[in-house]
């Protein structure tokens, strides 16, 4: 009896393997094409050693294609999987070799690590001088500055420390995001059940986008990496009443993944009410809130322990730098609703109102999520992202750096595993008649933050602007100096703008004011010089290159934008009149 289950294992193995399983090997294959090429030339250029590795990693892309298409077992296919996941980490470690530098998250996070090694303060400290490489992006603030302090919770400046070595800028945290991701595929790839594995591969290292993150430092990749073992099979957490070691580690996994970036904090209550839930249908309600208990407090332990020197040494400033992006006030910027007022329309008096609606979204998720869990479980993993949408800072980062948790809820977590957990239903919404009440309820949910949503997108701009006088370079027209406007006040409250001028999608330097006052008083105009943050701006000459002139302000949150045209004469410019 005890030879069955290794006779059966190995008759499986034998056995050939589904054409699904060929299909999915052979993708994950050749998504390791993506980017290759470029990074084979730059290598090709000045390190003919890494290259010649690139090269290798071509054959071995040529031949695992060969072989997942021919291969006669499951076990056979089994290795090319493996084949195939240790040609896309070769791949992700030559592409770090070669661009490790980061962005602006990675020289904060190893300028952070020097700063904790040395004794001096990580929270609170502006860095600014570190912005003036090429390709660190700046935040700039809605209250007309930058944030140059490190805002994320701790665990990637200790995990760079030990890697400081590797020299300045930002190869420390780049270095300790690429090894995390890696570890975190390898993780995922070996948890999946055999057919899945190279999906693994596909998701974190194959499409290309999370090992980009990687390379610019991004502390939401180790958070990730942590997050694997805590997403793969989480229904099962505390099956039969009992954590035991594996439930413990996942545990101490999520307190760690929440003390690297501030994406987990936003999951955790999901995968809580989830485990609940599940477990509530299995044992009952007190048995089922002390094993989540536990389960949570083993995070928070986790999570204290890691916080405890920044805690003790400096409380202040390491609150405000682990809430930072929650009250940085950055400048509204993103793929989500936001846009409407960056783009469609001439900005919002009510720009706050996106804040509002994606916190009410996420609560109103979560509590959808915890009436219909039987149905909505399997996106546990998935739900906490859709609040990013109406955020004022909407970037696709927040939807796609946690997708590869979408894959390993998809896998491991299916309908099935929900069948008997428990929902809450009160009298109203338990009788026959159940469908109208769930209906209204749902739509109740939903209802505060469509409203705050509406108002923030149906804000009028409070400022006009109009561009009186330009000047421009001696030697050429093309370049501006200086520029007057004259700016009305529409609202009774006074407003303190900060003007730009944009001509793509991102957010420019703020330009400076040298004449005219700093506040404009309710229901008045006044007329200001502004000159651009380094001395000139030039107009594109490509025909049809929107020039976007705009104006933030910080108390209320607001944001009023005008076209104009900087094309004309030397003493003057054309502007667009405003919509509507």
């Amino acid at each position: 009896m005890s030879a069955a289950p290794g006779t059966s294992r190995d008759t499986e193995a034998c056995a050939p393997p589904a054409p699904w399983h060929r299909v999915l090997t052979l993708l994950a294959d050749v998504s390791l094409f993506i980017g290759t090429r470029s990074v084979w030339t730059q290598a090709a250029t000045h390190h003919l050693a890494l290259a010649a590795l690139i090269s290798v990693c071509y054959a071995s892309i040529l031949v695992s294609g060969v072989l997942a298409l021919t291969v006669r077992r499951t076990r056979s296919l089994a290795r090319v999987d493996l084949l195939v996941l240790v040609t896309a980490a070769a791949l992700a470690l030559c592409t770090w070799a070669l661009n490790h530098n980061g962005g602006d998250e990675g020289v904060l996070t190893t300028q952070a690590a020097r700063a904790l090694v040395t004794g001096h303060a990580v929270y609170g400290q502006p860095w600014p001088w570190l912005f003036h490489g090429t390709g660190i992006a700046v935040t700039p603030t809605i209250g007309g500055g930058y944030d140059y302090t490190y805002g994320y919770p701790p665990l990637a400046v200790l995990l760079a420390v030990p890697l400081l070595w590797l020299g300045h800028s930002g190869a420390p945290a780049t270095a300790a995001c690429t090894l995390a991701l890696i570890a975190g595929t390898v993780a995922l790839w070996r948890m999946l059940p055999v057919p899945w594995r190279s999906s693994a591969t596909l998701a974190c290292l194959g499409f290309g986008f999370l090992s980009t993150y990687a390379r610019v430092g991004y502390p939401a990749i180790i958070a990730l990496a942590l997050l694997v073992p805590v997403a793969v099979r989480w229904p099962r957490i505390g099956a039969g009443g009992r954590l035991g070691t594996a439930g413990l580690a996942r545990a101490a996994c999520l307190g760690a993944a929440c003390a690297a970036q501030q994406l987990p904090w936003f999951v955790t209550p999901f995968l809580l009410a989830g485990v609940y839930a599940v477990r509530r249908g299995e044992l009952g309600g007190r048995a089922a809130a002390l094993l989540v208990l536990r389960f949570a407090g083993a995070a928070v332990t986790v999570w204290l322990l890691i916080n405890t020197y920044f805690a003790v040494s400096e409380p202040g400033r390491w609150l405000g730098g682990i809430a930072l992006p929650l009250t940085q006030g950055a400048v509204v910027h993103g793929q989500g609703l936001v846009d409407v007022t960056l783009y469609f329309t001439d900005g919002s008096d009510r720009i706050a109102w996106y804040s509002h609606a994606s916190m009410l979204l996420a609560a109103a998720l979560l509590a959808l999520f915890v009436l219909f869990v039987r149905r909505l479980g399997p996106v546990a993993t998935v739900l906490p992202w859709l609040a990013f949408f109406l955020a004022t800072r909407s970037q696709d980062g927040y939807y796609l750096l946690m997708t590869p948790l979408w894959l390993a809820a998809a896998v491991t977590a299916p309908l099935p595993e929900f069948a008997r957990a428990w929902q809450p239903r009160p009298a109203f919404l338990a009788g026959p008649r159940r469908r109208p009440f769930l209906v209204a309820v749902a739509v109740l949910l939903f209802t505060p933050a469509l409203v705050s949503a509406a108002l923030a997108v149906s804000g009028r701009p409070p400022l006009r602007m109009e561009v009186t006088a330009v000047r421009r370079a001696e030697r050429s027209a093309a370049v501006v100096r200086a520029m007057t406007l004259k700016v009305a006040n529409t609202g009774s409250a006074p407003l303190t703008p900060h003007y730009t001028l944009t001509t793509g999608q991102g957010m420019s330097r703020y330009w400076l004011l040298v004449r005219g006052p700093a506040t404009i008083p309710g229901h008045g105009t006044a007329s200001v010089e502004l000159r651009p943050p380094d001395g000139r701006f030039a107009v594109p000459g490509k025909p049809g290159t929107r020039i976007r002139l705009r104006a933030f302000t910080a108390d209320p949150q607001t944001l009023s934008s005008q076209d104009v045209t900087l094309g004309g004469t030397a003493r003057g410019a054309e502007v667009r009149p405003p919509r509507g």
